[in-house]
């Protein structure tokens, strides 16, 4: 099990979904995807890929894990390894562009 740390901005976008009940469907894709990169953040239905264009603040390789699929505006969220064994940071939840 990973344990998960938060840049600012996402932990503000997660709270902002959870608090929007017309965002419910999609805090509940949001929050299924967090629990997977906890506890199997390969988990294929994740499809998870290095996002080629961002890094983490100290050079991390950051990825992209889906958190809906076939739905315009879809959400993503970027995550990167942490400094230590056992750490993955959640960088951003966003909508794909």
């Amino acid at each position: 099990m990973f344990e998960l740390y938060w840049a600012d901005a996402a932990k503000e976008t997660y709270i902002s979904l959870k608090d929007d009940a017309s965002q419910k469907k999609r805090y509940k894709a949001v929050r299924k995807t967090i629990k997977f990169l906890a506890t199997n953040p390969w988990h294929n239905s994740l499809q998870n890929h290095e996002f080629m264009g961002l890094k983490g603040p100290t050079g991390e390789k950051v990825f992209e894990a889906y958190a809906e699929q076939r739905t315009p505006a879809a959400y993503r969220v970027f995550w990167y390894y942490g400094s230590s064994r056992g750490i993955i940071t959640i960088f951003a939840i966003t909508s794909h562009p």
